[in-house]
């Protein structure tokens, strides 16, 4: 499956300011900070690591559900969906996010 290239352009935007990385994988783009992974795109649909205490915070948001790529959610993340990225506002919330909770981590 193919992923949005647009909203690729629009994270990119706001990390133009973050010391980040990219990668294509899985069919989709992820960015990363310190080496791991904050966000990405999947189709339509941002994904992003809220980390285990932000997740059923970030579930109660407009367009959030949990991210499943496996048939198994995964712990700490959300799937976002265009509804949930309507202006650059909502997306530069959730971007923040992502570059928070990987900054918190250990660099890789």
């Amino acid at each position: 499956m193919a992923y949005n290239e647009e909203l690729a352009r629009r994270i990119r935007a706001h990390l133009a300011t973050v010391e980040h990385g990219e990668k294509r994988m899985f069919g989709g783009v992820a960015f990363f900070v310190n080496g791991n992974m904050a966000c990405g795109v999947s189709g339509d649909t941002l994904m992003v690591r809220v980390g285990p205490a932000g997740y059923e915070e970030a579930l109660r948001r407009p367009g959030t559900r949990p991210f499943d790529m496996t048939g198994r959610p995964m712990k700490g993340w959300v799937g976002v969906d265009p509804e949930g990225l309507a202006t650059e506002e909502m997306l530069e919330d959730w971007i923040r996010q992502g570059v928070q909770f990987a900054a918190s981590l250990p660099a890789k």
